[in-house]
């Protein structure tokens, strides 16, 4: 007993040593920013946001990441838009109607036009959808769609785009009809990927329509100005149809990559917000310096180590198993993270109705039996003093990231494992591992509806791209599909968490923690409501600019 707890003090020390020393060497070692020395402009109309990292395309049929997803979503409106705390309200849409099976919806488009004064109709968003499925337009996030009538054929290229089931009945009458019950879908059709597009444009300008000279929205603001690696500008829309409620005339979008740079520029009032941007190193300070501003809430944020499967030898879930069992959760979440995030047992995290009931095995194990464990799963699969298992890890060059890498390096080395941490910006990493190119990687999902099949179905083997691992179950694919056609809902969650539970004993990945919100805030900003997954319009927003002179 004494052995083990000194043994287990001495690693948790050595650790938490191992982060700090990390956080110091990235402060000296950050490259040079994407945003420029020279002081932002702070103004009363103008909204100011830090917003990670540079966008690869505004393009509502492309993107994939948060920090294009803050921009695109201030811009245009799918048939559903959020509120302030993110819940479904109407908003293309001004209402709709549903068969008794519920199966084929039925959309009224509200009277609204695109930011250059030509009418929004069901036509468009017919295009979009159509322009979505093409395999040619390359969009990652496609599987989303995948419940709309034939969209996954579509997109497999076995089936025209204009089978797929979206028509418009007339130019104001948009219907959709669904293979099988979509009890999320009020949630799904916020997603960017459900956004009409302007066809009149993009069939005019071809890959060209999101350029800020061409590029029209439907939303309450449009582009004006794109400086890339500098910032993103965006302009209130003179036709949104809700103009009167929307209070910032201007919002610039900065990408933010460094983080600790981030909130000096914060401090120092040149920005208005910055989100998912505080160093774990910085959050008990910034908490005692700044109160008011730190906003720390519960995230469906779920990060974790995902694992090439076609790599070797991570087709050995023996290699696999042994990395998951090396991770101790607790001092990256407690000793590492310190915002509050929760040790990470399974994939998804808790939400309503589904309260979690599949978990790591191992998770009874006490460390010093994991460890042992670990070493002993790595001696079977040919791996030691002699031969220890070596590998690249990719990740973010966030600062999150970064710390989070360097524990996980010492965890790894302590089971005799040797391992290069290889950073670069989020869209490179998410590239890497789009085309496979990576053995081991930092990857994280936030809940874009609050429902498990949001989680669940990247891993199905259909869903292609997202499956950045290639895992290839038949029993978890069936279960998940499966999971559709079932009208119970207490019968859906027990399908549903048997698909997790094989997707956790295959250790297709190694789950960390669940995530907080990061969010530093202004005092002159209104509006701000703290919600689950972490979106802000900035339509609901306003500024007050009285306490300061400008």
């Amino acid at each position: 007993m004494v052995d083990h707890e000194r043994n287990k003090l001495t690693r948790r020390t050595t650790l938490a040593a191992t982060a700090a020393a990390g956080a110091s060497i990235i402060a000296l070692s950050r490259k040079a920013q994407s945003t420029r020395n020279a002081p932002i402009m702070v103004t009363p109309d103008r909204l100011n946001r830090g917003n990670g990292a540079e966008p690869d395309t505004l393009d509502p049929n492309k993107i994939q990441g948060n920090w294009e997803n803050n921009i695109v979503c201030d811009m245009f409106l799918g048939l559903m838009t959020e509120d302030a705390a993110a819940m479904p309200i109407p908003g293309a849409a001004e209402s709709f109607s549903t068969s008794p099976d519920g199966l084929v919806y039925t959309f009224k488009i509200r009277d609204h036009r695109w930011s250059d004064g030509a009418p929004v109709t069901a036509h468009d968003f017919v295009y979009s959808f159509r322009r979505i499925a093409d395999p040619r337009t390359a969009a990652q996030y496609v599987p989303i769609l995948y419940p709309i009538v034939n969209m996954q054929a579509a997109a497999e290229g076995k089936m025209p785009t204009d089978r797929i089931g979206v028509r418009a009945l007339d130019d104001r009458t948009l219907e959709m009809r669904f293979a099988y019950q979509v009890p999320y879908l009020s949630q799904l059709l916020m997603h960017q990927t459900a956004m009409p597009i302007p066809a009149h444009v993009v069939e005019a300008y071809g890959d060209a329509w999101i350029d800020a000279e061409h590029m029209v929205s439907n939303g309450p603001y449009m582009l004006k100005e794109w400086v890339s690696n500098d910032h993103v500008q965006l302009v209130k829309n003179p036709y949104f149809y809700a103009r009167d409620t929307v209070a910032i005339e201007n919002v610039f979008y900065y990408p933010t990559q460094d983080e600790s740079a981030a909130i000096k520029r914060f401090r120092g009032g040149e920005f208005d917000l910055l989100t998912d941007t505080l160093p774990p190193q910085q959050v008990d300070w910034l908490r005692r310096e700044l109160p008011g501003e730190v906003r720390l809430a519960p995230f469906l944020l779920s990060q974790y180590v995902q694992f090439n499967l076609r790599a070797k030898p991570f087709d050995d879930v023996r290699v696999r198993e042994a990395l998951s069992l090396a991770i101790d959760r607790e001092i990256i979440c407690h000793k590492v993270m310190r915002g509050g995030e929760t040790p990470a047992y399974s994939f998804v995290p808790p939400l309503p109705d589904y309260p979690g009931g599949p978990s790591l095995r191992f998770r009874s194990m006490r460390p010093d039996e994991r460890t042992a464990r670990a070493r002993a799963l790595l001696a079977q699969a040919g791996f030691g003093p002699r031969n220890p298992l070596a590998f690249d890890y990719n990740t973010m060059n966030s600062t999150v990231a970064k710390i989070v890498a360097l524990a996980l390096q010492e965890m790894w080395r302590q089971v005799g494992c040797e391992v290069r941490l290889v950073p670069s910006d989020s869209a490179i990493q998410y590239d890497l591992m789009r085309k496979r190119d990576f053995a081991v990687g930092w990857s994280g999902w936030v809940a874009d509806y609050r429902d498990p099949k949001n989680y669940l179905f990247q891993f199905q083997s259909s869903t292609t791209d997202m499956n950045y691992g290639d895992y290839e179950n038949p029993r978890y694919d069936g279960l998940v599909s499966r999971s559709d056609y079932v009208r119970d809902p207490a019968e859906r969650t027990v399908m549903l968490e048997a698909a997790e539970q094989q997707l956790l004993d295959d250790v297709a990945i190694a789950p960390v923690f669940f995530g907080v919100t990061r969010n530093l805030v202004s005092t002159e900003v209104k509006g701000w409501v703290d919600n689950s997954i972490n979106y802000h319009r900035s339509r609901w927003l306003r500024l007050d600019r009285r306490s300061r002179i400008v």
